[in-house]
Order: structure tokens, then sequence, then C-alpha cells
């Protein structure tokens, strides 16, 4: 017959192994609202090019989602336009949505032309939230149904600036 004290020590491993597992941080869960794509156009802008910023956002959650906020950057600097503002249009589940955001100058005072010919362009999904559609009176309303989980995503485009 083994003894106990046996037992124990081969068991030791495995419950050290398990008390890991547990104290691991939990996966984040998968966003149901992504940044699908980042579009740009021109493709190759120049310097002073005013600059179409348009993103595809992709819903694969349940309900609508409405009150998207944004943060962009162009070679690390944020772009003003972005601060306290909401894009109410809605993302309808299950399905994807291009959005057009504001348009954007290549090169700006206080943001030169890079020295690389690079233009590195940065949106950040920030916020939104679920929202429930119902009518009153005639009237559609929309009433927020609590934050979409998962956010902030972002997604990243680099251009090579035309001369």
């Amino acid at each position: 017959m083994r003894s106990p004290s046996r037992r124990a020590v081969r068991l030791f491993p495995l419950i050290l192994l398990l008390g890991a597992a547990a104290a691991l941080p939990a996966e984040a869960p998968s966003p149901r609202l992504t940044l699908e794509a980042v579009k740009i156009e021109p493709a190759a802008p120049r310097p002073d090019t005013l600059c179409h910023l348009t993103v595809t956002l992709k819903n694969a959650g349940a309900q609508k989602a409405s009150a998207l906020e944004f943060t962009v950057k162009v070679n690390g600097q944020e772009l003003p336009a972005y601060t306290k503002r909401l894009f109410l249009a809605p993302v309808e589940p299950g399905a994807t949505r291009d959005l057009r955001l504001f348009n954007f100058w290549s090169t700006e005072t206080g943001r030169p032309a890079p020295a690389n010919g690079k233009l590195n362009v940065e949106v950040v999904l920030s916020q939104a939230s679920w929202v429930r559609k119902t009518s009153r009176d005639g009237s559609e309303v929309w009433t927020p149904a609590g934050e979409v989980p998962g956010l902030p995503v972002s997604k990243s485009v680099v251009l090579t600036m035309g001369r």
C-alpha cells in the first residue's frame, strides 16, 4: 500500500498547475463591433491634399449599434475634429457598413510632410452603444441599451505620399 505522502507528492504538481491556470487573467471576449477597413482617397496624397476618410464597420452583435466615438491620428497627431463627437449612424446586427468620417489634410501647419514619405493614419473606435428603435406617436425613438463591450478597437493604414 502506498503512503498518503507519496500520493500528495505526485498530486502536488497537478495542483500547482491548476492553481496557476486559475490565476491567469480571463481572455477578453472578442469585440462584437469591429473596424474591418480604413480607406483613404487619394491613395497617394501629395502635401496639402484633402484626404477623404471612410471606415468599414462590422456588427457581429445581436443589436443595432450607434453613438460611435472615434479617435483619428495622422502620423501620431490626434485630429481635433473628433474630440467630443458622436456619429449616430446605425450599424445593423450582422451587417457591415461603410461610414464616411471627416476629411483631413495630408499636411498642416503643425504637421508637415513626413521625412520618410509615409502617412500613417490610425483610426480608433473608442466607444459605441447598443440601441433599440421604437415608435412613439409616429416618431422613431432610439434608446441606448448599454455600451458595446470589447472597445476600443483600432486599424491603421500607411500611405506613401506622392510627389
